[in-house]
């Protein structure tokens, strides 16, 4: 059996034959011009972020967990430059795209990780760092036996509590209703959360698979939680 220390390497040696990290990947110097790449190389899969060396203005923390094409968070970004922005991605090419939108639009408060959603939750995200999660249109997994996967699960709330601050906000986006009712049952089983309505300006922001639903007529099923404070 693997000690913690070994587990831990094991994730490492793993994410790097990946691609997710390399040994000479290091973190930039923070500048408050728009860098050369918005993609934070993660300098350790087991040691958490220094939010410092991410940002050049510190100021409230969103993260967007799967973000996609990115369309959704770089305008958010952009209307909202009194917060920093994280959008974490497992796929490289849609990482990709953060990162050319992002230095197109000039934005400075925004960063991007590849790495798997929960995991940055768990390991990676200093503990009440965020603000705001927003998770939007995960992959369902509709089949029975591939439930499992889902990233709302029973373990996402502690997770979401782990991450957020006292008063922050869980915002959840899907357009298959099992998965809704699913959502809806987990954040009901969490007695730190209560349930609250997503502000209209943040409704009004849609991502592209979004605006492809609608064109054809598909509903948006939305819910958002707020933990307590502490």
């Amino acid at each position: 059996m693997l000690t913690g220390h070994e587990s831990r390497r094991t994730l490492w040696v793993a994410a790097a034959s990946l691609g997710l990290l390399t040994s000479d990947m290091q973190p930039e110097p923070v500048s408050a011009a728009v860098p050369m790449s918005l993609i934070y190389p993660l300098p350790s899969i087991v040691e958490r972020i220094d939010l410092a060396h991410l940002f050049p203005t510190p100021q409230s923390l969103e993260v967007e967990l799967g973000s996609g094409d990115s369309s959704f968070l770089v305008e958010y970004a952009r209307q909202y430059a009194g917060h920093n922005f994280i959008g974490v991605e497992r796929l490289l090419g849609r990482i990709r795209k953060l990162d050319r939108k992002g230095r197109r639009a000039g934005l400075t408060n925004l960063r991007g990780m590849r790495i798997e959603s929960a995991y940055f939750l768990e390991y990676l995200l200093p503990p009440h760092s965020a603000v705001s999660l927003h998770v939007y249109f995960p992959d369902p997994w509709p089949k029975r036996k591939h439930r499992r996967n889902r990233l709302i699960n029973e373990r996402f709330p502690a997770l979401a509590q782990q991450a957020l601050a006292p008063g922050g906000t869980v915002y959840l986006r899907t357009d298959d209703q099992d998965y809704s009712e699913q959502m809806l049952a987990v954040f009901a089983a969490a007695p730190a959360f209560r349930p609250v309505e997503t502000p209209p300006e943040l409704s009004a922001l849609l991502t592209d698979f979004e605006k492809d639903f609608h064109a054809r007529g598909i509903k948006t099923l939305r819910a958002a939680y707020r933990i307590g404070d502490r």
